[in-house]
């Protein structure tokens, strides 16, 4: 596909994201062979000066492996425990088959906690450039052993997103057990499997699916989670692929410009870096509800938000938190930091800069957004 080849010819850095329906199954555990089929694609990259950030899933399911489970925990504590004993022995097989193959391994596990702290985030961002210059494959994964929120939303495609973002990578490559995105799954409806959606230019209303349930029960992921990595990386202006990671060769495929998996077009207008960390690393706190002049303002005229523009104020939020912008319609169109609390901006919105003093005894900022901190997305 001519498109694609043009999109994917100058990538140098990339993040693959394994999911655990590729690695394991729920008769045999984690596929030792899959594995090294895996690592034999990385490789080939590596040595094409092509540089690779692998995430992985399938702590869980290596741990079931070990257990002699046949079923996935359906406690918490169960999950964490599983997750402990397998993520060694997940590691274990990727630095054996690395090491065959002349290359160091780095294991690094994350939450989003230490994503959304800014110095922690620079602080990962600046480990993961070192390794990459020391010519070290970084293998990561969430820290399934003590994180509660990441195991019950399985949000290892949510965490691929942001380590895009993260080290400034041009492409996202999630593997699944399916061959793209489909508008109904496959596996519930019979249908034709080679009928799936090839080219995604914007993920809107008519992309949105139902998100269903795992697709495993070694696995916590599905398509809905996945459609969110694909709204993080191509508004920040980076390409994402969905593909079937049981597809021989599939990696290096795709970068060869073949019509295999689902392509999430990129928005034309990249997103600096700082910028990327506000609107889709920050947790949402809030919503910021604006008048048609000031989404006018905001998104063609490249203003600040102001109090006069806020028609209302929902959540709870403090000053410097990121909150969404929405018009009346409840359509997000933005997300900023915001230099005024929600209790702050109940009693002040709809009214002028000039008159926020008066109202509020004080005043901060002329801005309850500055532009240098609002995304538009």
């Amino acid at each position: 596909m001519p498109m694609r080849k043009e999109l994917f010819k100058d990538i140098k850095r990339l993040v693959i994201k394994v999911g655990t329906a590729v690695l394991a199954s729920p008769t045999v555990g984690i596929n030792d062979k899959r594995i090294e089929k895996i690592v034999d694609e990385i490789v080939d990259l590596r040595q094409s000066d092509q540089e690779v950030i692998l995430i992985t899933s399938g702590a869980i399911g290596a741990g079931m492996r070990a257990l002699g489970l046949k079923e996935r925990p359906r406690t918490l504590p169960g999950k964490q425990a599983a997750a402990a004993i397998g993520q060694s022995y997940l590691m274990h097989l990727y630095e054996r088959c690395f090491r065959k193959r002349g290359y160091l391994v780095a294991q690094i596990l994350l939450t989003q906690d230490d994503l959304t702290d800014r110095k922690r985030y620079l602080n990962a961002r600046h480990t993961l450039m070192t390794l990459l210059k020391l010519n070290v494959i970084p293998i990561i994964n969430e820290n399934d052993s003590v994180g509660v929120e990441e195991i019950k939303f399985g949000d290892n495609d949510t965490l691929s997103a942001l380590v895009t973002n993260l080290v400034g990578a041009e492409l996202l490559i999630i593997l699944s057990d399916i061959d793209g995105l489909y508008a109904t799954d496959p596996r519930k409806r019979g249908g034709d499997k080679e009928d799936y959606i090839r080219l995604v230019e914007k993920i809107d209303s008519q992309t949105e699916i139902e998100a269903g349930g795992p697709g495993e029960i070694t696995s916590t992921g599905g398509m809905y989670t996945k459609l969110e990595a694909a709204r993080i990386v191509t508004n920040s202006g980076e390409p994402m692929v969905i593909a079937n990671g049981k597809t021989p060769r599939v990696i290096r495929r795709l970068l060869e410009g073949e019509d295999i998996g689902t392509l999430f077009l990129p928005r034309k207008k990249k997103v600096a870096s700082r910028k990327r960390w506000i609107a889709f690393t920050r947790r949402r706190c809030g919503r910021i509800f604006v008048d048609e002049g000031a989404k006018e303002a905001l998104k063609l005229k490249g203003k600040s938000l102001l109090p006069s523009g806020i028609v209302r104020v929902e959540g709870s939020f403090s000053e410097g938190d990121m909150v969404s912008v929405s018009n009346e319609n409840e359509e997000e169109f933005a997300r900023g930091l915001s230099n005024y609390s929600s209790l702050e901006l109940e009693k002040v919105k709809g009214a002028k800069t000039k008159e926020v003093k008066s109202i509020l005894g004080y005043k901060y900022y002329d801005e309850v957004i500055h532009r240098d901190n609002l995304v538009i997305l």
